[in-house]
């Protein structure tokens, strides 16, 4: 049918026309017309993003007394992104939050939260570093990438980890909750 010649062009070509084909997209508004989540999904895999994130879903709780930090347009910081597909997998959940607190108080705080998923790292950065999949070797331990004035707490392994960003605003703090989790073809998300 098609000549050795044009077959590498032609194959190709048909099989991505059959992807796009087969591919879905679907997205659901908030009252005010922006867009609250998106799914993509097609035969090779999937992406799916939210803003419907909460603690309880990072797997801690909220320092008590901080409020949810928002956008500049008034939506909260928060994500929910789960991206599948050729054995393998992402999940991120994220949200930001402020306190009137100190740093030094909220770290303490999410230390102790920490301790229920194992030992707690403590890393000095200059913005949230976020290490997924396999590390160096075998290893699948936390290391400490960077250094600055910011504090990050660390728990789990490169697969699985929770992770407290603290870092000072005025007199305050801003903190991020992060839950990051990888897997490969073998494991479930």
């Amino acid at each position: 049918m098609f000549s050795t010649r044009f077959r590498h062009i032609v194959i190709p070509a048909l099989a991505g026309i059959f992807l796009l084909s087969a591919c879905s997209v679907n997205v659901k508004k908030e009252k005010n017309g922006q867009d609250k989540q998106v799914d993509i999904n097609t035969p090779m895999g999937g992406i799916h993003v939210s803003k419907d994130a909460s603690a309880q879903d990072v797997g801690l709780p909220v320092y008590p007394g901080a409020t949810l930090k928002e956008k500049g347009n008034g939506e909260d910081k928060s994500a929910n992104v789960n991206i599948s597909g050729f054995g393998y997998g992402l999940r991120v959940i994220a949200l930001e939050y402020g306190s009137s607190d100190r740093p030094d108080k909220v770290i303490a705080y999410y230390k102790d939260q920490l301790k229920k998923y194992g030992n707690v790292l403590v890393c000095h950065t200059s913005g949230l570093n976020v290490n997924a999949g396999k590390g160096h070797g075998d290893s699948h331990e936390l290391s400490c990438e960077g250094d600055g004035s910011d504090i990050e707490l660390k728990v789990g392994t490169q697969e699985n980890q929770h992770i407290v960003a603290v870092e000072s605003s005025g007199s305050g703090s801003n903190f991020s909750l992060v839950y990051v989790r990888t897997h490969g073809k073998d494991a479930e998300i």
